[in-house]
């Protein structure tokens, strides 16, 4: 079997799937490419079981044919072979000659019938939507997912679909991140949790336009396609916690901050804090905000003002600043609103305007405030 593509055409592909390949992995499979031949088509899969990616490139093959290529060193070979056309030629033993127009270069493949089969889309559900509005969900919503694998419904994002919008929310107990997009409509209302290792491979692998993509799902699995690319992963057989009820109804005062100065704000006094909690206060009354840090172990501490609008009675409350500067990239907005009522209830931070069809809520839980 013999077939000739462009080098750097493979590499771009290859790097796109090849996040999908787990380093340790407990069958040496897995670590391998499979090469799949038809006429003209060439289709790249990698899996690690759970996730399967797939993509299809143009080539020049007079046969078809199967095989699978251990992908570490072919990437690293492609990475440095200049931009020309490489002929591959596989022997009957699974034998791998990759010719280019200086070298020679010899790998052993493997049997392609021990590669995993992927799974059927069998009794799918499928609706659309734009490749911007899924790569944007996910970049607001990752961030928040729990890396606890005791929680096991917390360690993914939730799609909540409905006929006339979808949402996506994360969260990790103490911050939650509620995307919602009202310019999708679902074949009906339902539910179910995607791993976040799959949704950071799409992150990389869709283009941020308004490409369609396909989305697919059934009990077990969520498909999606996007042009050549396809991928697969398993979705996690849990119950999301119910999450509106964390939602606080009424949070009657309100802050309306810069939404990088007080980035920057909290990125320096948090400095300043203890490096397990990242407490920092913030007091606020009339038109001032103040934030406060201090590790008392090290007598470190760390103060600032700055500008604020603020309706509602005097308060001080303390958060982590790490999750909220993480919350505030979320918002692509110049200023954002805080709603607040008490330092023992959670605050909600929203941008102060969106998009068409785009709605943001983020929660985040106050930490109790060292006197």
């Amino acid at each position: 079997m013999k077939f000739i593509v462009s080098s750097s055409a493979l590499l771009k592909q290859l790097q796109q799937i090849s996040g999908v390949i787990n380093a340790n992995t407990v069958l040496p499979i897995l670590e391998d490419f499979l090469f799949e031949i038809e006429k003209n088509k060439l289709t790249v899969v990698a899996t690690d079981l759970e996730t399967v990616m797939k993509v299809h490139l143009e080539i020049e093959a007079k046969d078809s044919g199967k095989v699978c290529i251990p992908a570490k060193i072919l990437l690293d070979s492609l990475k440095n072979i200049a931009e020309q056309p490489l002929t591959f030629n596989i022997d009957k033993n699974f034998g791998v000659e990759i010719t280019s127009d200086n070298g020679k270069y010899k790998v052993m493949g493997e049997n392609p019938d021990n590669f995993p089969k992927e799974p059927a889309a069998d009794e799918a559900n499928s609706f659309t939507m734009t490749s911007t509005a899924l790569v944007t969900a996910i970049h607001k919503t990752i961030f928040a997912v729990s890396n606890d694998d005791l929680r096991p419904a917390m360690t993914g994002v939730f799609f909540e679909l409905d006929k006339k919008s979808i949402s996506f929310v994360a969260t990790d107990a103490h911050r939650l991140v509620k995307y919602t997009r009202t310019d999708v409509s679902c074949p009906k209302k339902d539910s179910f949790i995607v791993p976040k290792k799959p949704l950071n491979l799409l992150k990389g692998a869709l283009p941020d336009n308004e490409d369609e993509l396909t989305i697919s799902y059934n009990s077990n699995h969520l498909f999606i396609t996007h042009g050549g690319t396809e991928l697969v992963c398993r979705l996690i057989d849990a119950r999301f916690p119910d999450y509106k009820v964390v939602i606080p109804v009424d949070n009657p005062y309100k802050m309306t901050v810069g939404r990088g100065d007080f980035q920057n704000a909290l990125r320096r006094v948090s400095v300043f804090s203890n490096k397990s909690t990242y407490q920092v206060a913030l007091s606020i009354s009339g038109s001032e905000l103040q934030l406060a840090s201090q590790d008392v172990d090290f007598s470190f501490e760390g103060n600032e003002r700055m500008a604020c609008q603020y309706d509602g009675e005097d308060l001080q409350i303390a958060f982590n600043a790490k999750f909220l500067i993480e919350m505030l990239n979320g918002a692509d907005t110049d200023e954002i609103n805080m709603e607040l009522s008490t330092s023992t209830k959670a605050g909600i931070i929203k941008p102060t305007e969106m998009g068409d069809g785009e709605e943001l809520l983020m929660l985040v839980m106050p930490l109790m405030l060292n006197n």
